[in-house]
Formats: C-alpha cells, structure tokens, sequence
C-alpha cells in the first residue's frame, strides 16, 4: 500500500510539473499577427541578398600599354598568350624516329598518360590520338598554356607543340620540316645508290 500510495504521489508530482512547464511555454509564446504591412524587414543585408549570384572579378583586365606597331607578329601572339584565358587546343607533334614502331593504340596510352600527369597538377587538359605522330589537346583555361608546353617538351615522345601559328620546341631542335625533308632526302639517296651501281 506504501508502494502504490508513493507511486500516485509521484505521477500526481510529474503532473503538477508537467502542467507549470505547459503554461510557462504557452505564456511565452510571442503571436505573430496575419497582417504585415508595416514591417520592415532589415536583417538581411546585400550579402544576404546576393548570396548564390555568381561574383563579378575584382581584378579589372588592364593590359600593360604596348607599342604593337614596333614589334613583328610573333612578339605580338607570345604577347597575347600570356594574358590568354579562354579555351586552347593545339597540337604535339611526336618524335619521328618511332612513328614506324608506334600504333595508334600506343598514341591513345600516350595521350591518356598525358591527361592524368596534367590532372594531378591541377591543370585540366585533355590529349586526344589524331594519328601516328600527332596527339590534340584541348583545355578551358588558356592561361595554363605555357605550362602545358613545358610539360610537354619535357617529355621524350614529344617533338614539337603548336598553337595557332606558334610553334614551340626545344632550343637547338630544327623545325619539324627540316627534319622531314632530310629523312626524305635519305631515303631517296639509299633507293639511288642501289640503282646507279648497276
């Protein structure tokens, strides 16, 4: 009887309590009314209301002033890849001297590892395989171009890099048709030889 008496006791307890917090909680409760003509609302400020919308620049393009009409085209177009921003491509040109040994599948391999090394240095470009001695390359932001080239020459399979006009090689390497025109005159030479010893 101790024990069902002290159990009321308790439930009638936790009900009072409850009761006063109910009341307390109703009491505090603040009535917004239906009507809200006359409220201003001043909490949000322009960074409230902006938020989401894409931010302008804060560095204005201000081109260093240049004298066009003293220098030759080539100075002009390095001149304007350095503040180039847009999307590049170009094209490598590869080493000659495997193109016999080399399949398209090795130039896609090539053009994949390329893509990988660039991506872990942040810089997003992708190679693409045109043919036996050629790869493409295409990237969104043109300012990683001179980057892109330095890679590029600093890998044994590559010969050359062209962009637009511009054509980029190692110091001391003959252009590209250079080369060409005396692999040509060599092989004529060897199917000569053969012919006038006869």
């Amino acid at each position: 009887m101790v024990k069902s008496s002290l159990s009321i006791a308790v439930f009638v307890t936790l009900l009072v309590v409850t009761q006063i917090f109910v009341e307390i909680a109703e009491g505090g409760k603040i009535q917004i009314p239906d009507e809200l003509d006359d409220v201003i609302d001043d909490e949000e400020d322009e960074e409230w209301k902006n938020w989401g919308k894409k931010k302008p620049s804060k560095k204005e393009f201000d081109p260093p002033k240049l004298d066009l009409s003293n220098m030759e085209l080539p100075e002009i177009q390095s001149e304007m890849m350095k503040r180039h921003t847009g999307p590049s491509f170009g094209f490598v040109k590869l080493r000659l001297g495997g193109a016999s040994r080399r399949t398209p599948d090795m130039v896609s391999e090539i053009a994949m590892k390329w893509s990988k090394v660039m991506k872990t240095g942040s810089i997003d470009v992708k190679f693409m395989g045109v043919d036996i001695s050629t790869i493409m390359f295409t990237t969104e932001k043109g300012q990683d171009i001179m980057e892109l080239v330095e890679f590029v020459l600093s890998e044994s399979q590559a010969y050359e890099v062209k962009i637009g006009d511009q054509v980029h090689r190692r110091p001391g390497d003959p252009p590209l048709e250079d080369v060409m025109e005396r692999i040509r005159s060599q092989i004529v030479d060897q199917h000569a030889t053969p012919n006038d010893e006869l």
